[in-house]
C-alpha cells in the first residue's frame, strides 16, 4: 500500500489553469494502455482524496464518470452528500488513517490539488508522485506541487502524447 499523487501536468508545471480548468488536459490523446497510464493505475486504488476545486470540476464536467471509490474531499464549502464521497476539513493525518483503512491492501490516490498533496507530504504521508507531462504550456495556474519536495526518479515511459515520470519521495 502506498499513498500516491497521480496527476497530469503541463510542461511548465501546472495542473490546472488559473480558473481551475482541466479542459486542456482532457483534449489530449492519453492512455494507450501504457505502464503508467490511468487504466493500469486505477485498479490499484482503494480510496481517494482531493480538494474542493478538483471535486467541483468533476461535478461540473463528468459527475457520472467519477470512479465509485471511497473519496474524501477536503473543503470548507457545502456540497451535496454522496454515498461514496465524504467531505472534511480535518487534518490530513487524521483523514489519511481513514483512507488507509478504507483502501485495505490497495493504494491511496491523492487526486489533487497540489497544495493538498503538499500537506500530505509535510505530514510524512506521501510515498510516490506519478506525473503525466502533457505537451502543452499554460503560463500560469495551480502548480503541480507548490513546495520543496525531494524526489527520486524510478521510471520514465510514454503514454501516447504524454511523457510519464514515477518518483519516490525521499525522506
Amino acid at each position: 500500500m502506498a499513498t500516491i499523487y497521480y496527476t497530469g501536468c503541463s510542461l511548465d508545471g501546472f495542473i490546472a489553469t488559473p480558473d481551475h480548468s482541466l479542459d486542456w488536459l482532457m483534449s489530449r490523446d492519453i492512455d494507450g494502455g501504457a505502464d503508467m497510464g490511468f487504466d493500469t493505475f486505477a485498479p490499484r486504488v482503494g480510496a481517494c482524496a482531493m480538494g474542493a476545486s478538483t471535486w467541483q470540476w468533476l461535478l461540473d464536467h463528468d459527475p457520472e464518470g467519477w470512479t465509485p471509490k471511497p473519496t474524501w474531499v477536503f473543503t470548507h464549502r457545502d456540497f451535496a452528500e454522496s454515498d461514496q464521497v465524504r467531505f472534511t476539513s480535518a487534518d490530513v493525518a487524521q483523514v489519511h488513517a481513514e483512507l488507509v483503512r478504507e483502501a485495505g491492501d490497495k493504494d491511496v490516490w491523492l487526486v489533487g490539488g497540489g497544495d493538498l498533496v503538499g500537506q500530505f507530504h509535510d505530514a510524512g504521508l506521501l510515498d510516490e508522485v506519478w506525473v503525466q507531462y502533457a505537451p502543452v504550456t499554460l503560463g500560469a495556474g495551480a502548480p503541480v506541487l507548490p513546495r520543496h519536495v525531494e524526489l527520486s526518479l524510478d521510471e520514465v515511459t510514454r503514454n501516447r502524447d504524454f511523457m510519464c515520470g514515477r518518483y519516490t519521495v525521499v525522506r
